[in-house]
């Protein structure tokens, strides 16, 4: 698969995570959307313009924040992220960045509600941002590691030297200190094509002090 990204934008300050992981993320010649989701229409008629503006606004806030270019998508449904699996069928990209919780300590990547039900059986890879991301002033990705526990796979091991070769990043192991990113296949068993997280690797990246890409099973991601 190439590593073609949806970023999921509503413009508040973890989503700003998100941006910054999403450029970090887009090499040249990728693909790169902002998706805003609407959970339902307004039934009053100047209220339901006044939201389409407001969302319009918000993603043309991330388009400036990203500073390269992307498509704006301003879809609805009542599940963000099965919205924006459906959204990713549909524009074949590869991976769905997040932001991470709002209540996530700075340097830290834990999903959101949204994220945590595309780990849950999703079909589409899924990158967390480390909280705090958007002000630290990281301008690529320099450090990346698989970790030990759980489904330490090649389609893991594959995707993250893709990306190192294409960033010049180096390859470390997990307990190196300031790292950039971890990449992880899902459980053992999951079915192909599927996002399903180990426990032992759950317990990994929740004590993780970087931004997760997490591979459906069986899947490699070539940057």
């Amino acid at each position: 698969m190439s590593a073609d990204l949806i970023v999921s934008y509503d413009g508040t300050p973890n989503d700003d995570d998100a941006l910054a992981l999403g450029r970090l993320l887009a090499l040249p010649g990728a693909s790169v959307a902002l998706a805003y989701v609407r959970h339902a229409p307004e039934f009053d008629r100047r209220r339901e313009e006044l939201a389409r503006y407001d969302a319009q606004q918000r993603l043309d806030r991330g388009e400036a924040l990203i500073g390269i270019p992307v498509s704006k998508h301003v879809v609805a449904g009542a599940a963000t992220g099965q919205v924006l699996g459906e959204l990713a069928e549909q524009q074949h990209a590869s991976i769905i960045v997040f932001g991470s919780d709002y209540r996530t300590p700075l340097g830290r990547a834990e999903p959101g509600t949204s994220a945590q039900r595309l780990l849950e059986g999703g079909s589409v890879a899924v990158a967390v941002a480390a909280a705090g991301l958007r002000a630290v002033g990281v301008d690529r990705i320099r450090r990346i590691a698989v970790p030990f526990a759980g489904p330490v796979n090649d389609d893991a091991r594959a995707t993250a030297a893709s990306l190192a070769a294409a960033l010049g990043a180096e390859l470390v192991e997990p307990t190196a200190d300031d790292l950039d990113l971890i990449v992880v296949g899902s459980q053992q068993g999951a079915p192909k094509g599927r996002v399903v997280v180990a426990g032992e690797v759950r317990n990994e990246l929740s004590s993780a002090r970087s931004s997760v890409l997490v591979l459906p099973a069986e899947t490699r991601i070539d940057f």
